[in-house]
C-alpha cells in the first residue's frame, strides 16, 4: 500500500509571528494565546513539536488547533515582527531562529526564564521571575483592561498551574497566585484545569519509575547531597519529566537527575530544591537549559555511562559549596578594649554604625558589648566607666568553617546580636550579625526562585560585548598581578552598573582587597606603566603610556566626623567598601582575579534597583553624612530615567529641612551642580532640584519660574544650533546652562555665590566679568541697530569668549541682536586674509610695523566684503600701499 502526500498548504501571508519554544508545555502554549490577545493581527506559530499532554489536549480541543498556523506555512523572509513567549533562547526558537538574527526583524519578548548565553534581544522585553509567563502577560492583559473569554481563561490557568505544580513548586510567587484568582473571576473552569493536569503513570512510565528506584545513588558534593538515578527502554516513553518528579517526591529528594537511554538519545531531568545546586546550570552545559531548579537536556549519540560521567564531573565544579562563617562573616573587625569606657565604646559604635562589638585584650576574646548596655550605662551616669564591668562575658562564637546551621543555633539559642568567628584559641578573626544571616537566608530564598544560571560566563560575555578589548586585557591583567600578592581585585563603580544597563562607560575603577598601593607599584612596573600614589586615601592612579587611566583605591570604611565633613578612612573588605558608597545601584562589583574573573557580587540589591529603576540609598543618615548624595541621587535619576524612592526622597526633604547643606563647603558644592550641568540635558534634574527646594543651597535668590525654564531652554536650543554647525570648537556647555541658571543674580548677589564656591581667582573672575561683559554687549548690539557693520560687529564680540556669546544668543530676544551674532559665529569670527606676512615681504615690502597695519587692513576689507580672493587682495595692496612699495624701492 502506498501512501500519498497530503497537498501542500499555500503559504500565510503574515507580518507579525508568536512563537514559543520546541517541546512546549501548556506555559508556551497558553503565553502563546494571551499574547495574542496583544498582537491581534500576529499568526500563533509552534516551532516545532509539543509535549505529549499538550498534543493530546489539541485532540480534544479543535476549537485552539484551528488558531494556530504550521510552521511550513510561514515564510521567515517576511516576518516583520517576532513575538517570543517562554524563551529568549535561540537554540530553542527552531527555524525563527533565522528571523531572530535578523536586524530588520522587529522582537518583542515576554519570558520569566533566567539569562542565557544564547538569549535574543528584542526592542521590547519583559522578563521577570515569576512561575510563570503566563502570570506576566495575565497581568499585562489586566492592566489594559482586555477580557476573556472562559475558554482563554482557561487555557492561560493550565499554563500557570502547570508551571508552578499547582503551586507548589518553590518558583511560585504571589503574581502568580493573583494571576490565576483573576483568570478564575474571568471564568477559567477548573474542572478542566484539574482533568488534564492530573495524569496517572502508565505502564511503561511505571517501569521507569522501578528501574530509576533500583539504579539510583547519592553522593555528596561539598556537604550536598545529589541522586542520580538511571533506565534504559528501547523506546521512546513520553513525559519522562513527570516520571522524575515521581520519584522526587515518594523519595523526598532535595536534589535529583534522572537519566533515561532512550532510541538514540540520553533524556536528562533535573531537580533542585536548594539553592547550592542550579539544574539548568549544570545542564546548560550539556546543552540544556531551564530554571535554577528545574532544567532537562536531550544528549544525542552518545552513551549513558558517558553522558553520567560527565554530569558527574560537571557536579563537582558547578555544586556551590554550603556558605561557611569564613565566606559571610564581615572583617576586619571593629573591636574595643577592655579598659574603654562606655563613651569612648558609644564613640565608636555611632562611627561605624554597628550595635554590638567583641571585646578584645592581648588579640584574645574576653567578651561582647551591645549598643543597649552601653546606653544605659550612659543613661545612669557610667559614661566614664570601663567596658569590662559592663561587658558580656559569657559569648558563644564559632570557627570559620561553621556552617550556616551553626551560625543560626549559636545567634538564636545565645540571642546574641553578634557571633565572633574565632581561630586559634581565641583570635577574632571576623563577625557576622543577625542581620548578616537575615540578609543571607532572604538572598538564598530569592535565589531559588531566580537564580541566574551561568551567571559567570553571562556576564563576562557583557563584558566582551561592551568593553574593548584592550580594556578587557587590563582587567584580566589587574587580577593576575592581585592574585600573586595574594590580593582580590574587582571592578566597581559606574563602569558595573552601565555594563548592566548597556551604557557607553569607560572609567575603570578597582577596588583591591589587600594594599591597593603596593598592588599598582606592582602593575606599572610589570606593565610598564606609571603610578601616582595618595597615601592619606590609599589610593593610586596607573597610567598607561596612551595616557588611558584606571583608578586604584584599597577596599575600606569610612566615617564623618561632621555632617558635609570629607570621610576618614580605614582598611576594610569588598563588602565593607560597597557599603559606603552613595545609592544601591552604585554598589555592584566584578571580580577580576583568574578563575573567578566576571563574578558579579551583589550585596545591596542593585540588580533589584537597576531592574525596578530606583535610586535607593543605602542608610537612613547617607544624607547627614555626606548632603551632596543629593545632588548625585537627582543627577542618577534624571539620567536613567528612574525615581527617587519614597525612602530616599523623605530624607532628602529632612535633609533640606535640618539645613545640612549650611554646613557643607562651596567647593565640593559647585562640583556637584557642575556635573549636573554636564549632562546631556541638565534641565530636568534643575527642575527637580526646585522640587525639593535645594536651589537655595547654591542659592537664597535662584529660583525655577517660568522665566528661569524658558530661559534654560533656549540656552539648550541655542546649543543644539551651535553643534549643527560643525565647527569643531571646543567649549564648556555647562557654563552656558549655568549663564542661564544665574541670569537672574545681579552682580553683587553673582559674587557672593562664586565667592562660596572656592574657584580658582581665574575661574571666578572669568565667569564674573564674561557675564558683565555680555550683559552689557547686548546693549551695545542694540545701539548698533538692525545692520551693523561687519568689522565693527567682528571688533566687538571677539574679545568675549563663546560661552558667553551663546548665553547673549539664548537671552536676546530681539532678532537683530541674534542675527549679528549667528552671523559672528558663521561667518566673521574664522574669516581671516589669505595673505600672510611672508607675502607681503615677498613683494618687496621691508620689515616693520606697517606689515601689520596692511594685515588689519586686509582683515578689514575681508570682514565687509570689499574683497573676496586672494587677488583682489594683492590690488588693495597694491592701491592703498603701493606708493610705500615704491619709495621704499
Amino acid at each position: 500500500m502506498t501512501r500519498s502526500n497530503p497537498p501542500s498548504q499555500p503559504p500565510l501571508r503574515t507580518k507579525e509571528v508568536i512563537t514559543t519554544h520546541l517541546n512546549a508545555d501548556f506555559d508556551a502554549m497558553a503565553s502563546m494565546v494571551a499574547a495574542k490577545k496583544l498582537y491581534p493581527e500576529a499568526l500563533m506559530v509552534f516551532p516545532g513539536s509539543q509535549e505529549r499532554s499538550l498534543r493530546d489536549f489539541f485532540i480534544r480541543s479543535s476549537f485552539y488547533f484551528m488558531d494556530f498556523a504550521r510552521v511550513r506555512q510561514v515564510p521567515t523572509e517576511e516576518i516583520k515582527r517576532l513575538i517570543l513567549v517562554d524563551t529568549r533562547q535561540a537554540s530553542r526558537i527552531g527555524k525563527f531562529a533565522e528571523a531572530a538574527a535578523s536586524p530588520e526583524v522587529d522582537i518583542h519578548i515576554y519570558d520569566h526564564h533566567p539569562d542565557s548565553p544564547d538569549d535574543v534581544q528584542g526592542s521590547v522585553e519583559v522578563v521577570e521571575p515569576l512561575g510563570s509567563t503566563t502570570a506576566i502577560l495575565t497581568r499585562i492583559l489586566r492592566e489594559r483592561g482586555i477580557s476573556l473569554t472562559p475558554p482563554e481563561a482557561t487555557i492561560m490557568a493550565l499554563g500557570i498551574f502547570e508551571d508552578t505544580g499547582s503551586f507548589t513548586f518553590s518558583s511560585t510567587t504571589p503574581e502568580d497566585f493573583e494571576a490565576a484568582g483573576y483568570l478564575l473571576r474571568q471564568g477559567a473552569d477548573l474542572n478542566v484545569v484539574s482533568e488534564i493536569l492530573t495524569r496517572d503513570l502508565d505502564a511503561m512510565q511505571v517501569a521507569l519509575l522501578n528501574d530509576l528506584l533500583e539504579h539510583s545513588s547519592s553522593f555528596h558534593v561539598d556537604g550536598v547531597e545529589v541522586v542520580i538515578a538511571c533506565t534504559t527502554s528501547p523506546e521512546y516513553v513520553p513525559d519522562f519529566a513527570v516520571v522524575a518528579h515521581k520519584l522526587m517526591d515518594m523519595e523526598n529528594l532535595q536534589v535529583l537527575f534522572a537519566l533515561a537511554q532512550m532510541e538514540d538519545r540520553v533524556y536528562v531531568v533535573a531537580r533542585s530544591r536548594i539553592p547550592e545546586v542550579d539544574v539548568s546550570e549544570i545542564l546548560g552545559e550539556m546543552g540544556g537549559g531551564g530554571h535554577a531548579y528545574a532544567a532537562s537536556a536531550a544528549i544525542k549519540d552518545t552513551p549513558l555511562a558517558q553522558v553520567e560521567e560527565k554530569l558527574r564531573l560537571l557536579l563537582q565544579t558547578r555544586v556551590h559549596p554550603q556558605r561557611r562563617a569564613k565566606d559571610i562573616m564581615s572583617f576586619p573587625v571593629k573591636w574595643v578594649s577592655p579598659v574603654v569606657t562606655l563613651e569612648g565604646t558609644e564613640l565608636l559604635m555611632n562611627r561605624y554604625s554597628i550595635n554590638a562589638m567583641p571585646v578584645i585584650s592581648q588579640g584574645r576574646l574576653v567578651g561582647l558589648i551591645s549598643r543597649q548596655t552601653v546606653e544605659k550605662g550612659i543613661y545612669h551616669g557610667l559614661k566614664d566607666h570601663p567596658v569590662k564591668e559592663y561587658m558580656s562575658t559569657e559569648v558563644a562564637f564559632v570557627g570559620p568553617e561553621a556552617t550556616l546551621a551553626e551560625i543560626r543555633e549559636r545567634l538564636v539559642i545565645n540571642k546574641q546580636r553578634l557571633l565572633p568567628v574565632v581561630r586559634n584559641e581565641g583570635e577574632v578573626v571576623g563577625v557576622v550579625s543577625r542581620t548578616d544571616l537575615l540578609h543571607l537566608l532572604i538572598s538564598q530564598a530569592e535565589e531559588a526562585q531566580w537564580s541566574q544560571p551561568l551567571r559567570k560566563k553571562n556576564i563576562v560575555g557583557l563584558v566582551r560585548e561592551r568593553l574593548p578589548k584592550g580594556i578587557q586585557d587590563i582587567l584580566r591583567q589587574a587580577g593576575e598581578v592581585s592574585q600573586d600578592l595574594g590580593y582580590n581585585a574587582y571592578l566597581v563603580g559606574g563602569v558595573v552598573r552601565d555594563l548592566l544597563l548597556r551604557h557607553e562607560n569607560l572609567d575603570i575603577d578597582i577596588v583591591i582587597e589587600g594594599d591597593g598601593i603596593t598592588f599598582a607599584r606592582r602593575f606599572a612596573h610589570r606593565y610598564g606603566a606609571r603610578h601616582r600614589e595618595f597615601q592619606k586615601f590609599k589610593t593610586a592612579v596607573i597610567i598607561f603610556p596612551d595616557d588611558f587611566k584606571i583608578d586604584v583605591a584599597t577596599a575600606r570604611t569610612e566615617y564623618y566626623e561632621t555632617p558635609g565633613a570629607l570621610p576618614v578612612v580605614e582598611y576594610s573588605s569588598i563588602k565593607m567598601d560597597l557599603y559606603r558608597r552613595d545609592f544601591t545601584i552604585n554598589t555592584l562589583a566584578l571580580k577580576l582575579n583568574p578563575g573567578e574573573f566576571g563574578t558579579l557580587l551583589d550585596f545591596f540589591g542593585a540588580q533589584r534597583d537597576l531592574k525596578e529603576k530606583i535610586i535607593s540609598i543605602l542608610h537612613n543618615l547617607s544624607f547627614v553624612e555626606d548632603p551632596t548624595r543629593v545632588f548625585r541621587a537627582i543627577r542618577f535619576e534624571q539620567r536613567f530615567k528612574f525615581r527617587i524612592s519614597k525612602l530616599t526622597a523623605n530624607l532628602i526633604n529632612n535633609a533640606v529641612k535640618n539645613n545640612f547643606f549650611d554646613r557643607l563647603s562651596g567647593a565640593r558644592l559647585f562640583q556637584e551642580l557642575r556635573l549636573i550641568l554636564q549632562e546631556e540635558n541638565p534641565i530636568p534634574a534643575i527642575a527637580r532640584l526646585a522640587e525639593f527646594d535645594l536651589l537655595k543651597a547654591i542659592h537664597p535668590r535662584l529660583v525655577y519660574d517660568e522665566g528661569t525654564r524658558v530661559m534654560l531652554e533656549r540656552v539648550q536650543g541655542v546649543l543644539s544650533w551651535f553643534d549643527l554647525l560643525y565647527l569643531e570648537e571646543k567649549f564648556d556647555k555647562w557654563l552656558v546652562y549655568f549663564l542661564g541658571l544665574v541670569e537672574p543674580l545681579n552682580p553683587a548677589e553673582l559674587k557672593e555665590m562664586l565667592s562660596r564656591f572656592k574657584l580658582s581667582h581665574r575661574l571666578e573672575a572669568n565667569i564674573a566679568g564674561g557675564k558683565a561683559a555680555a550683559d552689557d554687549m547686548l546693549l551695545k548690539l542694540f545701539q548698533l541697530g538692525p545692520e551693523p557693520n561687519r568689522h565693527q560687529l567682528y571688533h566687538l564680540l571677539a574679545p568675549l569668549g563663546t560661552e558667553y556669546l551663546l548665553y547673549m544668543l539664548a537671552k536676546s530676544r530681539l532678532a537683530a541682536t541674534r542675527r549679528s551674532i549667528s552671523l559672528y559665529f558663521t561667518h566673521l569670527k574664522h574669516l581671516k586674509p589669505e595673505f600672510r606676512g611672508r607675502d607681503l615681504l615677498a613683494l618687496g615690502f621691508p620689515p616693520g610695523p606697517h606689515i601689520k597695519d596692511m594685515l588689519e587692513a586686509l582683515h578689514e576689507a575681508r570682514l565687509n566684503e570689499e574683497v573676496k580672493t586672494k587677488a583682489e587682495e594683492r590690488e588693495l595692496i597694491r592701491r592703498q600701499f603701493g606708493e610705500a612699495l615704491r619709495s621704499a624701492g
